[in-house]
C-alpha cells in the first residue's frame, strides 16, 4: 500500500526574517522527512513548498501556524489547498536565495 502524498504551498506573515525562521523550517521538515523549499519574499513574508505523507505535512502546517523559529513572531500563515501528487518533485527540503 503506497503513502498519500501532498504538495501545499505556504505563506508565513509576521517577524520571520532575521529570525533564523528559514533555517528552523528547514530543520523541522528534515525531521519530518517533508521535500520543498522556503525563501524570503520581499514583502518580509517567507513562502515555500512543502511536499510529504498526509499526517507530517498536518503538523508542520501546525508548526508553521503557531511555533515557529524561537525569535518569530508569526501574524498568519496562508496555505494552498493539500494537493495529492504521486511522488516528490525534490530530492530534500531546501533554502532558496
Amino acid at each position: 500500500m503506497s503513502t498519500k502524498l501532498v504538495r501545499v504551498e505556504f505563506e508565513v506573515f509576521g517577524t520571520v526574517q532575521g529570525v533564523f525562521f528559514r533555517k528552523f523550517t528547514q530543520k523541522k521538515c528534515l525531521e519530518l522527512d517533508l521535500k520543498g523549499w522556503c525563501r524570503n519574499t520581499s514583502t518580509n513574508t517567507v513562502k515555500g513548498v512543502l511536499e510529504g505523507e498526509v499526517d507530517k505535512v498536518q503538523v508542520m502546517k501546525k508548526w508553521l501556524q503557531e511555533e515557529g523559529s524561537p525569535k518569530s513572531k508569526i501574524i498568519k500563515t496562508v496555505f494552498s489547498d493539500a494537493e495529492p501528487i504521486d511522488r516528490y518533485s525534490f530530492n530534500t527540503f531546501e533554502i532558496r536565495r
